[in-house]
């Protein structure tokens, strides 16, 4: 090549060597391998949140987006509320510790803190959210999704040698914070820590401990008043805790999809702005000291674009509320779902946690919760807290997400994605608005419908296998090993607890006591409830002190917690109980007739369909007559037989292989894999009991097969 040549092709810009394409270009060619099948049907993918998902976006999807231009640290926050984001201060590795007792939280600490762990995550049990003394609760409701909290001897011996100076606090309290942060800043004082040299949040969230609870320990009017207080506290004293918590899991665990949860929590948000305004504190005091934690799922661009779509609708919302810039910088915890996680093949679960965990922190939490693979199980061991502790120290250290400021910034697609998840959750968060907010909402149920249906509607999906859960309902593994279960015993942990609070009642001053909690009842304050800890009353009896001559407490219909796999889990979980008792698994014989490449992808397909069942599967390489699959299959002795080869050669095969099986033994079970539409009638005539194929609901089939066979009750 010619010097003058290779300085040409060396300066000429490589994109320019193409000619550009066109959107209608590429669209015509696209069309073109789709042979006739429809664009919008096979490109575009409708979303639970009614989204679009284009196969390609463009510079024109985006040119008309009001935030396009914005930047890090800078209204409205889209791109982060830090300038340098991560850089400068790294997410905090948030790990949950949901052990039931504070020495089993104490053995946690002790392990993880040298290796990497930066926060105190400490989810309380249901007793104490609720504000009840473990020796008043249910058995059940002791130890159930954290720590029993109840006492200051509790405080002490979780506290022990902990620096809480250098350690972020991350606890949602439920619907009261005082007696929760009375007895924490107790045991801290103790150790001569000043509340000013405590960070991170430790607050209440009446309104989502009423969407998951049902109900709360009092009035919501009282539950306010005393967040206010606390919050009038903490700004004197504790300046750098937030104390008001806005978390969207209960919605997120109840199968809403992302805009449903994101305006649930902007609907909260504005709730807690206007009642602490009405309690005598301004919206610069207020939406400082407001944590928000939500739930990050599988759909990794979509949940990127919604953490985003949040900060700047969180900061329009504060802006019209008149607060400053440092009140719309919205504080962002995210964990990965619960939702997403099996029980079975659980290190799927790992993989699952990774991708959710890269979206969060491409989409820019201050602090993340990786789950334990073994989540949906129990009780985390030390082996699945490392990988979960590790994967943060990876994505930082291996990774260098730590490095990247809004990494997915500028992308078309993201871009186009964060205004469109802003627009329906702004819908969503306004049709709360008019219902009165988000406690009427709660009321009338209005929330709970409408996630409610988006339940169903996923629950639909995956029975039908067009939502795949990996080793669940598609490619199920029946002979793996479960892990060991570490559950609690809450009939020994109540007892246990029992005498521990019969202990502090005995060895405390009780005249004192009593009089400090009478005081408390009247005054309602922090300092009445810190003089009420330190002479020895326990959290229920400060927690009753506070709600005493309250008006009613509200009712409404709580959101319950499910998991996406739990169908398909109760079916295997049914089929493995019925092997325990029997000795033997409940089986599918596959009739494959024909050679191999004239059955294969039915067969695949039926061993799939019946293993997510639990159903073991007998195959072959297939048979040549009728006869010697009516032989194979009797001597099988299989419940079930699923006849597989293609619709051309059914009408030949169906009706004489059907009739040999069940003139031999008529309970027998034949199913037929595909659905040739024009015999579909011939077939049932014919001992045809079920058919199975693509657009079969998978779980109806299956759940409806053990109970016929006698697996299911």
């Amino acid at each position: 090549m010619a010097p003058e040549t290779q300085e040409t092709v060396q300066r000429t810009p490589l994109f320019d060597m193409f000619a550009p394409a066109t959107y209608e270009e590429w669209r015509a060619a696209a069309e073109k391998t789709l042979k006739g099948a429809p664009f919008e049907k096979r490109l575009i993918t409708k979303t639970y949140e009614q989204i679009l998902l284009q196969p390609i976006y463009n510079a024109g999807d985006i040119a008309d987006l009001p935030h396009i231009n914005s930047l890090p640290g800078f209204a409205p926050f889209v791109r982060d509320t830090r300038i340098l984001g991560p850089l400068v201060e790294r997410w905090q590795v948030a790990q949950e510790l949901p052990y039931p007792t504070t020495t089993e939280v104490r053995q946690a600490l002790q392990a993880d803190l040298p290796r990497g762990l930066t926060a105190l995550n400490l989810p309380l049990d249901q007793a104490t959210r609720l504000g009840i003394d473990p020796d008043s609760a249910a058995p059940t409701q002791v130890g159930m999704g954290g720590v029993s909290l109840a006492t200051l001897d509790d405080a002490r011996r979780l506290l022990t040698d902990l620096d809480l100076s250098r350690l972020s606090l991350a606890i949602n309290t439920g619907a009261q914070a005082m007696p929760v942060a009375t007895l924490l800043l107790i045991a801290a004082e103790e150790q001569g820590l000043n509340p000013s040299q405590l960070h991170g949040w430790l607050g209440a969230d009446p309104l989502g401990a009423l969407a998951a609870d049902g109900s709360l320990p009092g009035s919501l009017d009282r539950c306010y008043d005393l967040l206010a207080e606390w919050t009038r506290w903490a700004i004197a004293y504790a300046p750098h805790v937030r104390t008001i918590v806005v978390s969207s899991h209960v919605y997120h665990n109840s199968g809403a999809h992302a805009v449903q949860e994101l305006g649930c929590a902007l609907a909260t948000g504005v709730a807690y702005l206007r009642a602490m305004q009405e309690r005598g504190l301004s919206v610069n005091e207020v939406a400082p000291r407001i944590q928000f934690t939500c739930s990050v799922g599988s759909q990794f661009f979509l949940e990127v674009a919604r953490l985003r779509a949040a900060r700047m609708l969180w900061a329009r919302i504060v802006s019209a509320f008149d607060g400053d810039d440092t009140a719309q910088r919205m504080h962002l915890h995210v964990r990965t779902s619960a939702w997403t996680k099996t029980r079975y093949d659980v290190y799927n679960n790992m993989l699952r946690a990774t991708g959710e965990a890269m979206a969060a922190v491409m989409g820019g939490a201050q602090s993340i919760h990786i789950s334990h693979f073994d989540e949906a199980w129990g009780l985390p061991d030390e082996f699945s807290r490392r990988i979960a502790r590790n994967l943060h120290i990876i994505l930082q250290e291996e990774c260098n997400f730590f490095r990247l400021i809004d990494p997915p910034g500028g992308s078309w697609a993201v871009e186009k994605l964060t205004d469109e998840i802003a627009a329906k959750a702004w819908e969503f968060f306004q049709a709360i608005e008019r219902q009165g907010g988000m406690a009427a909402a709660l009321q009338a149920g209005m929330p709970q419908a409408a996630i409610a249906a988006t339940r169903a509607e996923r629950f639909d999906a995956i029975a039908h296998r067009r939502e795949v859960i990996v080793g669940v309902n598609m490619y199920p593994n029946l002979n793996e090993k479960l892990p060991e279960v570490r559950q609690i015993d809450h009939v020994q942990l109540h007892t246990a607890r029992a005498v521990d609070l019969r202990h502090a009642r005995e060895t405390r001053a009780d005249d004192v006591c009593q009089s400090a909690l009478i005081e408390l009842a009247q005054q309602r304050t922090m300092t009445a409830a810190l003089a009420a800890g330190r002479a020895g009353a326990t959290l229920g009896e400060m927690s009753c002190a506070l709600v005493a001559a309250d008006s009613a407490a509200p009712q409404v219909t709580p959101l319950p917690a499910h998991r996406a796999a739990e169908q398909f889990e109760a079916l295997r979980a049914t089929a493995d109980a019925y092997t325990a008792r029997t000795g033997r698994r409940p089986s599918v014989f596959l009739a494959n007739m024909g050679p191999i490449s004239q059955h294969k992808a039915r067969a695949d397909f039926a061993t799939n369909f019946f293993a997510a069942g639990g159903f073991a599967v007998i195959g072959n390489d297939g048979f040549a007559t009728v006869e010697e699959a009516a032989a194979a299959a009797l001597a099988a002795n299989a419940e079930i037989v699923t006849i597989c080869s293609t619709d051309e050669t059914y009408p030949d095969i169906v009706p004489a292989l059907t009739h040999a099986i069940k003139s031999q033994r008529p309970e027998t079970t034949v199913v037929l894999a595909g659905y040739p539409t024009d015999f579909i009638d011939m077939y049932r005539a014919a001992g045809i009991d079920e058919f199975i194929h693509l657009r079969a609901n998978c779980y109806e089939t299956l759940a409806r097969l053990q109970r016929l066979k006698g697996v299911a009750d």
